[in-house]
């Protein structure tokens, strides 16, 4: 990690490494705690492979919904890591998302607890860093995982 450019969540999430991936990986699942609660999440596309498609909405109110996260895979490799970034499109055109740039890396490990889930956020420049930071990446991010820990953790281990 480097602290000039990079952003870092970690927790202990209290299931099993394999329903935490399910919980990424299974569109449906990623729509419940994807997104900040009250707002609502669809999952568009999740095509969980290299160069595959992420894309998201979300409403506030419920009805109409706006782009949330319009991105491509770069990694995934299978219960351990996920990477995707924002830069390149689901359509692999290089994009320059609102409002900030990122390269995301998901990282899960058994722990004697559940599941050791890391979240590593990479920018391009210190502003970018900052700019997130600023926006709320501790709030935003530990919210979404929060929300990941309470779905698997309350019994969705289907």
């Amino acid at each position: 990690m480097n602290p000039d450019l990079d952003l870092a969540l970690q927790r202990v999430i209290r299931a099993p490494r394999a329903t935490v991936w399910r919980a990424w990986t299974d569109p449906s699942r990623l729509a419940k705690w994807w997104t900040p609660a009250p707002a609502l999440c669809l999952v568009d596309h999740l095509e969980l492979r290299p160069g595959g498609a992420f894309v998201t909405r979300f409403s506030e109110e419920g009805t109409t919904f706006v782009p949330h996260m319009d991105a491509c895979f770069l990694a995934v490799d299978e219960l351990e890591r996920i990477v995707f970034t924002n830069a390149v499109d689901s359509t692999w055109r290089p994009a320059a998302p609102d409002p900030v740039s990122m390269t995301a890396t998901i990282t899960m490990s058994d722990h004697p607890d559940g599941t050791d889930y890391r979240v590593l956020v990479r920018h391009g420049d210190p502003e970018s860093r900052a700019r997130h930071e600023k926006l709320g990446f501790a709030d935003g991010w530990g919210t979404v995982a929060g929300q990941l820990a309470a779905l698997v953790e309350g019994g969705d281990r289907s």
